[in-house]
C-alpha cells in the first residue's frame, strides 16, 4: 500500500496520481493544502515528512521508503512495478520519452508553479495582469517546442509516443490542464490538444483530475 501526500491542484501530484492509476496500484491520500493556513506544506510537522516542504511525497509502506519529487517517484514505480509499462522497451525510445517529459516537468512547470506565482504577486508586487502574462509566455514558449517535437513523430499516434500512454503523457496532461485553467490559447497547439483529449478518455487520467479528488471542495 502506498500513502500519497497530495494536493488536488498540484501538477506534480497529478502526475503521480496518473502513474499510480495506470499501474493499478492502490494508494491512500493524505491531503496537504497548499493554500489553507498559509500553506500546510510549510508546517514543521510536514517538514519531517518532506524537508523540501513540497508535494508530492510517496510513502511505500511495504518497503518503508519515503520518496519525493514526482519524476523520481514515477521512475521508482516503473522500476519496481513494470507490469504496466510507462516507458518503452527500446533504450532510444525511452530517452525520447524522458526528453519530452523533462521539457514539461523541468522547463515549463517550475516557472509557473504556485510558489513562483505567489512570489511574483506578493514579493515583486506584479499585477494580476502581469502575473498572467508571465504564465502565458512560458506556457506558449514551452508548448511551441513540445508541439514541434510531437509533429516530428508520427502525427497519427493516439499518445505522445505510440498507442499507449507513457511518462510523456503523464507530464503533458497536468500542464495542459493548467494552461486551460489560465486561459492560454490552446488551439495553437493542435497535436498537444489531440493527445490530451485521447488521454482524458482513459479512467486513469479522468480519476486523477483535480476536481475528482476529495480535497477539491476545499480548494
Amino acid at each position: 500500500m502506498f500513502k500519497l501526500y497530495d494536493y488536488c491542484r498540484s501538477s506534480a501530484c497529478f502526475r503521480v496520481r496518473i502513474a499510480l492509476n495506470l499501474k493499478q496500484l492502490p494508494y491512500e491520500q493524505v491531503f496537504v493544502d497548499l493554500l489553507k493556513e498559509g500553506g500546510q506544506q510549510l508546517t514543521a510537522k510536514y517538514a519531517l515528512v518532506n524537508p523540501q516542504k513540497l508535494v508530492p511525497t510517496l510513502f511505500d509502506e511495504a518497503n518503508n521508503i519515503t520518496l519525493t519529487q514526482s519524476m523520481a517517484i514515477i521512475e521508482y514505480l516503473e522500476e519496481n512495478y513494470p507490469q504496466i509499462a510507462l516507458l518503452p522497451e527500446n533504450k532510444v525510445e525511452r530517452a525520447h520519452v524522458r526528453s519530452l517529459a523533462n521539457m514539461i516537468a523541468c522547463d515549463i512547470h517550475p516557472l509557473n508553479n504556485l510558489r513562483v506565482l505567489k512570489y511574483l504577486k506578493h514579493d515583486l508586487h506584479l499585477s494580476e495582469e502581469l502575473k498572467n502574462q508571465w504564465y502565458h509566455h512560458w506556457i506558449r514558449e514551452g508548448f511551441s517546442a513540445v508541439e514541434k517535437v510531437l509533429k516530428r513523430n508520427d502525427k497519427t499516434t493516439s499518445f505522445c509516443f505510440g498507442e499507449q500512454p507513457t511518462l510523456a503523457d503523464i507530464c503533458l496532461v497536468p500542464q495542459m490542464y493548467n494552461a486551460q485553467r489560465f486561459k492560454v490559447k490552446i488551439e495553437d497547439f493542435p497535436v498537444i490538444s489531440r493527445i490530451n483529449e485521447n488521454c482524458l478518455k482513459l479512467p486513469a487520467f479522468i480519476n486523477a483530475l483535480p476536481e475528482k479528488q476529495p480535497d477539491a471542495m476545499n480548494s
